[in-house]
């Protein structure tokens, strides 16, 4: 049955507030103050700012695809919102998804998708721009569409519609919304807002030549925005593809990613939004360097990064100075794939631990690898008394399983890693791990209980004391386009389901152990939708207008995914064309075939990660292959940085954080 009534917007893509409609319903909706605005540092322009300046302005509704509590806190959203919102010309708005019951209150009174800011109808913007860090963010974006009065499908819009853009991780393979995005920009987006806002612009300066044709034209012959129109997909009798062709003059073959070289030159967000309602994040995050090159051979975030992009000691301390100033947040998260890897990262922590000893503030390092944490640097960030627990991911249970994916940290390792930390008086440890990764067994599995009470004892024996904890955290492996683990086959749920139950009882009926060891994980079932919209192609399309069309919302929240919604949707969206969910998730490819993403260049050389994934498999044979970390070895010739013309930028810089305004 299809939840989708009429379209709010239908009535018209007037600029004027719609807050006088949505006023009256919002004592009847959970958490109406989700959907007021005027955060503190949010931002709101006369409609034509540009008029001041003498330019045609230029309008962007953002849009992070989930509940303001998720959206709201989002780093990338809030820099673009901050970078577009500095030009005079340009303005720039939030919008979220809302809520089932906000939306049946939309449906009734008409009251279209809206943003935040001024409550402006989304369609009356030139774009709008979703940032999608996960795949199950694409319900939320049809949702959005309809409620904003946008036709769902790009080919159905006409010149009044909004530019419709992807960005973020996600946006790596958009085939699979190729139906509904006008197009998707890959990589970092400060520098390419600006120039995409130039085109627009000068399009519209120019009275909107060629309408929305032309204008999505100029932004494909740049080589820098992918518009899915523009190429056509070409299918093998087997249902593989057989090749993804530019179809008229001028657009590339490859669309290239964005790489921003200097993050000193770009302090975002300098103005951090500071939320009315409660957020999953509450503190201020300063990224301290962009990419990774550890290797992770399952880790897509570490791959489309690269290379390593430090930002300066100097720079970080502005940052968080600025930030605590402008916000009043107390604590600072430092953030990065793997932040204790920051080259001055002892002299940031000490710098910082020094200047805000003995106020409100304390500091946290989200993510840290066993073989980067050190006491010291632990001890500088729990300075002023606030000792949270430490997270460390050594993702595979079994030494082999470690190997298999380049992440090459020992047992010696972490077992040495977290005495330090129960002898220093941390009492609890949380180790995450995947399950479902390629050439895994039971065994490996299981070596993960093994693992976790090893942990307990050492940590007892160490501190003499019998409350130590370690939770284990476990989540199943999806395989990611631009990884060498692109062509490996999907653990089917069962099993995945079958190894965690293992698992589980494993630890459970250990009396010594079993108590102090806590077991979170989620079922088989999310991984398996997530990994047919992760390789999907454009068929997959037709399966998620059919989930959303019998009400799929939210996928991402468990209370809100329907697995059998998924699968029978499939079914009927995907009869007729030879292929179905498993073809897409638990079968395994080959060299030869060609994948959805081919044509989207994230800089890393197919036959290097065709390389990698043979070593992968070595590996499981007991072959010893590392791939080391190419800040401090020669490179290893992955292509990123001779393809994209970037290179590393790592310090040490020589530089103090002096604790310029001790607080």
């Amino acid at each position: 049955m299809s939840h989708v009534t009429d379209t709010p917007a239908e009535l018209s893509s007037d600029v004027a507030s719609v807050f006088h409609l949505l006023e009256p319903r919002l004592p009847s909706v959970s958490k109406p103050i989700q959907y007021v605005g005027g955060e503190l540092n949010s931002t709101v322009k006369e409609w034509d700012c540009g008029a001041a300046v003498g330019s045609e302005t230029v309008r962007w509704a953002l849009m992070y695809p989930d509940a303001y509590e998720v959206g709201l806190p989002n780093q990338g959203v809030q820099i673009l919102y901050e970078v577009l919102n500095e030009r005079d010309w340009i303005l720039a708005e939030r919008t979220y998804s809302v809520w089932p019951d906000m939306e049946k209150v939309m449906r009734e009174d008409r009251i279209p998708q809206f943003t935040v800011d001024s409550h402006r109808p989304v369609r009356a913007f030139d774009v709008l721009g979703l940032s999608f860090s996960t795949e199950l963010g694409y319900t939320n974006m049809l949702n959005a569409l309809d409620l904003a009065g946008i036709p769902l499908h790009a080919a159905d819009r006409g010149d009044d519609d909004p530019v419709v853009l992807a960005g973020g991780h996600a946006a790596f393979n958009p085939e699979p919304i190729a139906d509904f995005v006008d197009a998707a920009v890959l990589g970092d987006g400060e520098e390419v807002v600006l120039a995409i806002s130039e085109v627009v612009r000068e399009w519209k300066t120019e009275g909107r030549p060629g309408g929305r044709d032309e204008l999505l034209r100029r932004l494909a012959v740049s080589g820098g925005v992918y518009v899915p129109r523009f190429y056509d997909v070409q299918y093998a009798a087997d249902g593989s593809i057989e090749a993804v062709v530019p179809n008229r003059p001028g657009i590339p073959f490859r669309i290239r990613k964005h790489t921003l070289m200097d993050l000193d030159a770009w302090p975002y967000p300098a103005k951090p939004l500071v939320p009315l309602a409660e957020t999953v994040h509450e503190r201020f995050s300063v990224e301290i360097f962009r990419g990774c090159t550890r290797g992770c051979r399952f880790c897509q975030a570490g791959m489309i990064t690269r290379p390593v992009r430090e930002r300066s000691i100097k720079t970080i301390g502005d940052m968080v100075e600025n930030g605590i100033r402008k916000s009043g947040f107390e604590e600072v998260g430092l953030l990065s794939l793997s932040s204790a890897d920051h080259t001055e990262i002892g002299d940031v922590a000490k710098g910082l631990a020094d200047r805000y000893e003995g106020s409100n503030v304390s500091l946290s390092l989200p993510s840290t690898r066993v073989d980067a944490f050190n006491i010291s640097l632990a001890n500088e960030f729990s300075r002023n008394g606030r000792r949270s627990g430490l997270t460390f991911a050594p993702e595979g249970g079994s030494e082999r399983m470690r190997k298999v994916i380049n992440k090459m940290v020992t047992e010696e390792d972490l077992i040495r890693t977290v005495a330090a930390a129960y002898s220093h008086g941390w009492r609890q440890v949380k180790l995450y791990f995947m399950v479902g990764l390629p050439t895994e067994t039971d065994e490996d599995v299981l070596q993960v209980a093994e693992l976790a009470k090893k942990v307990i004892a050492k940590g007892r024996e160490v501190s003499g004391r019998n409350d130590i904890r370690c939770t284990v955290s476990i989540g199943g492996f999806v395989p990611k386009p631009h990884t060498p683990f692109q062509w490996a086959a999907q653990l089917d749920h069962e099993t995945t389901d079958e190894r965690l139950k293992k698992l589980r009882d494993t630890v459970r009926e250990d009396k010594r152990f079993g108590r102090a060891i806590g077991f979170r994980y989620h079922d088989g079932k999310p991984g398996i939708v997530e990994g047919l919209l992760s390789r999907g192609d454009r068929r997959v399309g037709r399966v998620i207008e059919e989930v959303w069309r019998d009400g799929g919302r939210f996928d991402g929240w468990s209370e809100h995914f329907s697995y059998d919604r998924w699968m029978e949707s499939a079914e009927r969206a995907l009869a007729g064309t030879g292929v179905d969910v498993a073809w897409y998730t638990t079968r395994e490819r080959d060299l030869d075939e060609v994948l959805p993403w081919d044509h989207l260049d994230s800089g890393l050389d197919k036959d290097w990660l065709w390389a990698d994934w043979e070593d992968a498999l070595a590996a499981a044979e007991g072959a010893d292959i590392e791939v080391e970390d190419c800040r401090w070895t020669p490179c290893y010739d992955c292509g990123v940085c001779p393809e994209m013309g970037t290179e590393i930028q790592i310090g040490p810089t020589g530089q103090k954080l002096l604790p310029l305004s001790v607080v």
